[in-house]
């Protein structure tokens, strides 16, 4: 029988507030980029390509730190992970920082010449940064779920080994999963346009959630289908999830046909995550439709806590999976920090992200309403 220590309770928070930053990161930053993404299309002049841009203006940059909180926690409170997915997952690393870095040049640099063509090349730097770190973000759950060809050198020390390669990593559930995010983020970022836009904008943001939303839904359904039926991991035996974490220590872990749903099939009232994200998804775009978008994009972001739950369920405890060697998978229970740091790190965290929470909403509410031409074309500071 499993007992759970404090450490084993202060690992499983630490693994639910993994998941809550994750879904902050979608929602908030996505959000963002699916301005960038959508961009070209919402905004077919420059006037209305600034107001798009002004909509999320004030708030882009702030957003930024549910980035900094998701790879931070990973860091302090997943080290093992941390150091295992950066050494090889390095080429995909460095593609979504390159691809982030030219995100606030776009914003910044965009407006400061009034040539057509310096503008077209930042709305296209905009797009790229928008579109291929939320392909990045939905790829690297598809991955999750194929799990990850390394394993760790028995010689004593804590030394992964990466045996796939940058290709492999966008194999074509990747690119799936990838896709979905891609259309969540098009969706929220639709929805966003549409609280604060007016006019043709407002018109063409609608008609992108109203699309969006069905090609979700159609994405979630065929990655459920597949996840179904692909071989998933299970623990054969018992685990101590108090244990001291260590990747050294081999778990009885194997790869069986529709391993993922031994949680649901386990506890059948996980079920309703994935309904979570249908129900989501569906009554955004219909609102949407209905020119609803506030109630909408609350909506929204139910969703994306849905499509994010039902892969974290399905996935616990795995967190790094290995095809290489499933013994050595890493776990909840095996790649965690110690005690003493989840614990003075949670006493942080209790602190610090309700402060975070209250004050991007206040900064929300601060700065609501429409953004107009006249505000874009007045105001010094507007991009």
């Amino acid at each position: 029988m499993e007992v759970f220590t404090t450490y084993a309770i202060l690992k499983i928070v630490w693994w639910l507030l993994l998941g809550v930053l994750l879904m902050g990161l979608a929602i908030m930053v996505g959000m963002d980029m699916g301005v960038g993404t959508i961009l070209r299309y919402v905004g077919r002049t420059d006037e209305d390509r600034r107001i798009a841009l002004n909509i999320i203006g004030p708030h882009w940059d702030g957003n930024q730190v549910w980035f900094i909180l998701g790879g931070g926690a990973i860091f302090a409170a997943w080290p093992t992970i941390y150091g295992t997915a950066f050494s090889g997952l390095y080429v995909v690393m460095l593609v979504l920082l390159w691809s982030m870095i030219i995100r606030p040049l776009g914003f910044e640099y965009r407006s400061k010449l009034v040539s057509p063509q310096w503008r077209n090349v930042w709305d296209w730097t905009l797009f790229v940064s928008g579109f291929v770190p939320m392909l990045v973000y939905g790829a690297a759950m598809g991955n999750v779920l194929m799990g990850f060809p390394f394993h760790f050198a028995q010689e004593g020390t804590a030394v992964s080994v990466y045996t796939g390669s940058f290709i492999s990593l966008f194999n074509p559930f990747a690119i799936l999963a990838g896709l979905l995010s891609v259309a969540m983020s098009a969706l929220m970022g639709a929805l966003m346009l549409m609280n604060r836009g007016e006019g043709a904008l407002y018109e063409r943001a609608r008609r992108v959630a109203t699309l969006a939303g069905p090609l979700a839904l159609v994405l979630f359904t065929v990655a459920g289908i597949w996840v179904a039926n692909m071989k998933g991991f299970v623990i054969d035996g018992t685990v101590d999830p108090g244990m001291q974490a260590s990747p050294l220590v081999t778990q009885p872990v194997s790869i069986v046909p529709g391993g993922w749903l031994h949680n649901y099939a386990t506890h059948p009232i996980l079920w309703l995550l994935p309904l979570l994200a249908y129900a989501g998804v569906a009554l955004a775009t219909l609102l949407a439709r209905a020119g609803r978008s506030h109630v909408a994009w609350w909506l929204g972001a139910l969703a994306w806590i849905g499509i994010l739950g039902t892969v974290g369920a399905a996935t616990f405890p795995f967190l790094m999976p290995s095809v290489t060697d499933p013994t050595h998978s890493l776990m909840v229970w095996n790649a965690s920090s110690s005690a003493t740091t989840l614990g003075w790190m949670l006493g942080w965290t209790i602190v610090f992200v309700p402060t975070i929470l209250v004050y991007t909403s206040w900064c929300y509410w601060v700065m609501r309403g429409k953004v107009t031409a006249k505000h874009v074309t007045t105001d010094d500071h507007a991009y």
